[in-house]
């Protein structure tokens, strides 16, 4: 890196990417701004280019690939204006649930940190001595995250609002989904079953033995059936207004457990499958041809992305962060501080911020790995083959070869440290998410 910054070309990057520094302070820059788009040279170091290289033989040999398939590969590596490797890496691939970076992307810039959807709880009947004269109408605002928890935390407002019995039916509309199930019959039928303890099952049971100690347990006897219309009773009374967690929180989870449903609504919230594809190239600097998808999740083939396009979109990611006094940290599972979900059984090189991607003959990773030598390394490997479980560990040991070379950061760099901390879970189940809007 020291050779790469006495020739001016990381000075000269940095001017063409905006950023004014002083040359003292070139090597700190280059931690965090980077974009595919502003790559300038080839790295001198081939230590990234021979140790693909070598990777690429090892899955012939191996017989992981065909010798004829190969092609069907793709790696991008780049650190700062250097391009380390590249094979195959502006070919739209299979990109499985990489995807969801796009629609992490999208959501993040759409919506901002901090937005909350809205699920409103509203009543066609006035509450006579504790009892709904009605229904109970569930207008849902497109959460993607409303589970066991926030349902029990929602019956035990409306307990603490004076409701024990509803006489009419649970009315769904809207975009309402409860865990994970975008159905809205079936959602309802769940709401309705997690607002009255008496009709809880083992999953219900579970969840509130680890919620808080002292939760009280919410008892909502709805005495009709579970009903979805397509709008809602106008003469209807709006009784609470539930907030979802924000939505730096929601990207995280999404992520850390790569959640197909959590994506989908946060496509749809931005509009659709299209409306992420074009945002998300035209944010990340990439030709609209190198990001096609069919959907916000990844699940099928048709969803392909250019290992280049995925590291753009993760470098367009940081840049958004970064303006909110976040990082890439808080929004991807990053190896060290994450032990839930995709990282579980994964060798990723300490503090190494990932995506996973994996479909019957698709398996992809890509992310932002911390050197001392070259900084932050930029990387989407992009597999395709039926062995999933080998092109996984081939991913870790090519990491793990690439961090050996470049050696092992000093430290972790801000971008790569959560500001939630180690492992951190999410506050569900929170009752001060759920406005009270009529006096009991």
């Amino acid at each position: 890196m020291l050779e790469l910054l006495g020739s001016g070309l990381v000075s000269l990057w940095l001017e063409m990417a905006g950023v004014q520094i002083k040359p003292s302070d070139a090597l700190d820059a280059l931690t965090w701004q980077s974009s595919p788009g502003l790559v300038l040279a080839p790295d001198p170091n081939p230590a990234g280019n021979s140790t693909v290289a070598e990777y690429l033989k090892g899955l012939i040999t191996s017989k992981l690939v065909a010798q004829n398939l190969i092609e069907s590969q793709g790696i991008w590596m780049q650190s700062g204006p250097m391009l380390m490797a590249n094979h195959q890496g502006t070919t739209p691939l299979p990109a499985a649930s990489l995807t969801k970076i796009a629609t992490s992307l999208v959501a993040f810039k759409t919506w901002g940190p901090d937005h909350q959807f809205q699920t409103l709880v509203s009543a066609t009947g006035p509450v006579v001595n504790g009892v709904l004269q009605g229904d109970l109408v569930i207008t849902g605002g497109g959460d993607p995250m409303f589970v066991w928890e926030e349902a029990i935390a929602l019956g035990n407002t409306l307990n603490k609002m004076g409701i024990k019995q509803v006489k009419g039916n649970l009315v769904i509309t809207g975009s309402f989904a409860m865990n994970f199930q975008r159905y809205p019959f079936l959602a309802g039928q769940m709401l309705k079953q997690a607002l009255n303890y008496k009709t809880w099952t083992r999953p219900e049971t579970y969840i509130y033995s680890i919620m808080p100690k002292g939760t009280p347990k919410p008892q909502v006897v709805i005495a009709g059936n579970v009903k979805v219309e397509a709008q809602p009773n106008p003469q209807q009374t709006l009784l609470v207004r539930h907030y979802s967690l924000p939505l730096q929180k929601l990207i995280k989870e999404m992520n850390v457990f790569s959640n197909n449903e959590m994506a989908e609504m946060l496509a749809e919230s931005v509009g659709g499958a299209a409306v992420v594809q074009s945002t998300a190239a035209n944010l990340a600097r990439v030709p609209n041809s190198e990001i096609q998808l069919i959907n916000g999740s990844g699940l099928g083939p048709e969803n392909r992305i250019s290992p280049r396009a995925v590291c753009a979109m993760l470098m367009a990611m940081q840049q958004e962060a970064a303006a909110h006094q976040l990082n890439l940290a808080d929004l991807f599972p990053t190896s060290g501080f994450d032990r839930r979900g995709t990282l579980h059984t994964r060798h990723i090189p300490v503090a190494t911020a990932i995506k996973t991607g994996t479909l019957r003959d698709v398996s992809a990773l890509a992310g932002v790995m911390p050197t001392r030598d070259r900084g932050l390394v930029w990387f989407a490997i992009l597999n395709r083959g039926s062995n999933i479980s080998a092109f996984r560990a081939g991913q870790d040991k090519l990491l793990q070869r690439l961090v050996q070379l470049l050696q092992v950061a000093p430290s972790v760099p801000y971008v790569l440290t959560p500001h939630s901390g180690i492992n951190s879970l999410p506050e569900l189940g929170a009752t001060n998410r759920n406005e009270v809007l009529v006096k009991s």
